[in-house]
C-alpha cells in the first residue's frame, strides 16, 4: 500500500514537471489574417509558386492568403485553421520567427508594450494595437531605424520619452496583448507610420500628413 501510494505521488510529480516543461516551450509567432510584413510575403511567394495562391505578393495577409494557407494545410495533412504556426512554417520549409520564449522577443515586447502604455493607455484596445503597429511599420520602413529599440529611442520620435511617461508608466495587460498582436503583424492602420492627437498637436509636419483613419483620440497617417 505504501509502495503504491509512493508510486502515485512520484508519477504525479513527474507529470507536473513534464507539464511545466511543455508550458515553458517557446511558441512561434504565428501569422494570421491581418498580419503584414516580409514573412507574409515569403509565405505568399511559396504558395504562389506551388499553385495555392493567385493573388498579389504584397505582404498583406488577407482573405485570399487565408484561403491559400487552408488549401495548403488540407493538402499536407495539417490542422486547417488558416494560421501559419510552427507546423505550417515547417511544411512551407520556413524557419519560424523569434519565439515567445526568447530573450530578444521578450525584450522587444516589453519595450513595445511600455510605449503603448505610455502613449495609449486610455485608448480603446484597437487604438493600442494601432500604436504598436505604427512602431512595427517604422521598423520595416526605409526612413526609420530597423529595430524596435532604434525606432522607439530615435530622437524626438515619441513625446512619452521626452516627458518621462515611458519610464514611469506601468504596463496594463491590454497593452501587452496589443504589443504581441502588433509584433505578430496585425496592423489596423493599413501601413501608417505616424499618429497624433489632434487636440494636443500643433506640429505643422504632423498636421500636413495625409490622414488614413481615426481610432479613439488619435489620427493615423502616412
Amino acid at each position: 500500500m505504501k509502495h503504491s501510494r509512493f508510486f502515485r505521488i512520484t508519477l504525479l510529480t513527474l507529470l507536473a514537471a513534464t507539464l511545466m516543461c511543455v508550458c515553458a516551450l517557446p511558441v512561434a509567432a504565428a501569422l494570421r489574417e491581418g498580419s503584414r510584413g516580409n514573412e507574409v510575403k515569403t509565405v505568399q511567394q511559396k504558395l504562389k509558386a506551388w499553385g495555392y495562391y493567385s493573388g498579389e505578393v504584397d505582404g498583406i495577409f488577407g482573405p485570399q492568403t487565408t484561403a491559400a494557407v487552408k488549401s495548403f494545410q488540407r493538402k499536407n495533412g495539417l490542422a486547417v485553421d488558416g494560421v501559419v504556426g510552427r507546423e505550417t512554417y515547417a511544411a512551407l520549409g520556413m524557419a519560424a520567427p523569434a519565439s515567445s520564449g526568447s530573450a530578444s522577443y521578450q525584450n522587444d515586447i516589453n519595450m513595445l508594450a511600455r510605449m503603448i502604455a505610455a502613449e495609449g493607455r486610455g485608448e480603446p484596445y484597437l487604438g493600442q494595437v494601432a500604436i504598436g503597429a505604427v512602431v512595427m511599420n517604422r521598423v520595416e520602413h526605409a526612413s526609420f531605424p530597423n529595430s524596435i529599440a532604434g525606432v522607439l529611442f530615435q530622437s524626438g520620435a515619441f513625446s512619452a520619452l521626452d516627458d518621462g511617461q515611458y519610464a514611469s508608466t506601468s504596463i496594463p495587460a491590454s497593452c501587452r496583448r496589443a504589443a504581441v498582436e502588433a509584433y505578430n503583424g496585425y496592423d489596423p492602420t493599413y501601413g501608417c507610420i505616424y499618429y497624433y492627437n489632434p487636440a494636443k498637436t500643433s506640429n505643422k509636419f504632423m498636421l500636413s500628413r495625409p490622414v488614413v483613419l481615426t481610432i479613439g483620440g488619435h489620427v493615423f497617417c502616412r
